[in-house]
């Protein structure tokens, strides 16, 4: 059985098999910070689980529009027709807050927000906060997670 923890203070995602580490990834959280309110941007802390996973199957770099593929493959030249867009690529893995009041429902609520776990342009910096509250990664490493973890996997996400 397979978990994750997401560390934002070292903007790491870490996979675990059993109490075992498996993997270690570099990540990008919120570039407002943590928090869970509604329409913030930034990243809610706590117990999660992954809801759904999106994706499966497309090629890397394909472009997700309200989960959805668009039939798009992201290139440098896509991006600057489209500047205004916040690149969700390759695979999404949707997050459900298990914490009432702090995650789940009123306010707080992770999968009304749309929280994913998801690609980015892989010119998108790592280790860095800059996404809009989503958990964002280099688009090979999205993929392989993907393919690791199944829907109800434990996701933490600490400060």
């Amino acid at each position: 059985m397979y978990s994750v923890v997401i560390s934002v203070s070292s903007q790491t995602l870490c996979l675990y098999q059993g109490k075992q580490k498996v993997c270690q990834y570099p990540i990008s959280s919120a570039l407002n910070g943590i928090g869970g309110e509604k329409n913030s941007g930034k990243t809610p802390l706590g117990r999660h689980r992954i809801r759904a996973k999106i994706g499966e199957g497309l090629p890397i770099n394909s472009v997700l529009i309200g989960r959805r593929p668009t039939g798009e493959i992201y290139t440098p030249e896509l991006a600057h027709a489209y500047p205004e867009r916040d690149w969700v690529l390759s695979r999404i893995l949707w997050l459900s807050g298990q914490e009432i009041g702090m995650n789940r429902l009123g306010q707080v609520d992770t999968m009304q927000r749309y929280i994913y776990i998801h690609g980015t342009p892989d010119s998108e910096p790592m280790g860095v906060p800059r996404s809009h509250g989503c958990i964002r990664m280099r688009n090979a490493d999205v993929m392989a997670l993907f393919d690791c973890v199944s829907v109800g996997t434990e996701v933490l996400i600490t400060a």
